[in-house]
């Protein structure tokens, strides 16, 4: 099995307490989004490999080298400011947290997430290539891939749109970036790819892969996993990783993000996070039913 830790909210940056005392118990309880009284245990002993999804890895550094399972980090590190990014930390200090996890887990096994990019008045295009150019200066000979995305039409993007001020990209925005990133990329010795995406920008440059691919997943754990069928994304080929957050429980905020869309939803599901609780939010109820995850 393969733990994803979390594309549904940055357990790492809020949540790092709860994780470490999961793993120290040996198991998890993850409740199905779909259907509330369907619980999911997970014990760690049935784990392969963990793919830790995070905005702010800085929590869970000290805790890295009590795992006994392979690692991928998958850090997110874009050039917004606080107007849609309103509670990330500051970027210098998650470059620095970025090179202390390189030296702990070997820069092989670290993605930068610079995505997803979009343009407006303010974060135009020469403002991108200009951030994505500093990452890599900063970053030269910490990391090796650096994966990105354009953003979608979610129900926050949508909800935030005066916010957001979306502008349309037109197929010379799309050359110009596959071009002048991958150009970059390959000065600092990194590779660079898309993630889900129509316009995979191979023919500038890009290198046409997923972000946690069946090739990857067997070279760390020696199994092979079938696609990540629950991802309704007909781009994307990843392979089946089994999620332990929840939705609508991330403190970040981000304008852009497709897994939290309800503040209210977000401020009671913190009131209900018990760090020594088996579930992420609330506790185990009397007629919700446990079922072993093995695979």
């Amino acid at each position: 099995m393969i733990l994803n830790v979390s594309g549904r909210t940055d357990i790492v940056a809020f949540y790092s307490k709860w994780f470490k005392n999961r793993y120290q118990a040996g198991f998890v309880d993850v409740r199905n989004p779909i259907y509330p009284k369907l619980i999911s245990r997970i014990y760690f002993k049935d784990v392969d490999l963990i793919v830790f999804c995070t905005k702010n890895p800085h929590p869970i550094i000290d805790f890295l080298n009590k795992i006994k399972e392979p690692i991928i980090f998958q850090i997110t590190l874009t050039p917004y400011k606080k107007d849609i990014e309103p509670n990330i930390p500051n970027k210098k200090e998650v470059i620095e947290d970025i090179k202390k996890i390189s030296a702990i887990i070997g820069k092989e096994n670290i993605y930068i997430r610079y995505d997803p990019i979009f343009l407006n008045d303010i974060y135009t295009l020469d403002y991108h290539i200009k951030a994505f150019n500093k990452i890599c200066l900063l970053l030269d000979g910490y990391i090796n891939k650096i994966i990105i995305s354009f953003i979608d039409d979610y129900k926050n993007v949508r909800k935030n749109m005066n916010v957001l001020r979306i502008k349309n990209f037109t197929n010379e925005d799309f050359k110009k970036i596959g071009l002048k990133f991958s150009s970059i990329a390959k000065k600092h010795n990194m590779t660079v790819q898309t993630c889900s995406e129509y316009n995979n920008l191979g023919e500038y440059g890009f290198i046409i892969d997923d972000c946690v691919s069946k090739n990857l997943a067997k070279e760390k754990t020696g199994k092979s996993y079938p696609k990540w069928k629950a991802r309704n994304n007909k781009y994307c080929s990843c392979v089946a990783m089994t999620d332990i957050g929840a939705y609508n429980t991330c403190n970040h905020l981000c304008k852009y993000c497709y897994a939290n869309f309800d503040e209210e939803k977000i401020i009671k599901n913190n009131e209900l996070h018990n760090p020594k609780s088996t579930l992420l939010i609330g506790d185990i109820k009397p007629d919700d039913n446990i079922k072993i995850k093995n695979k």
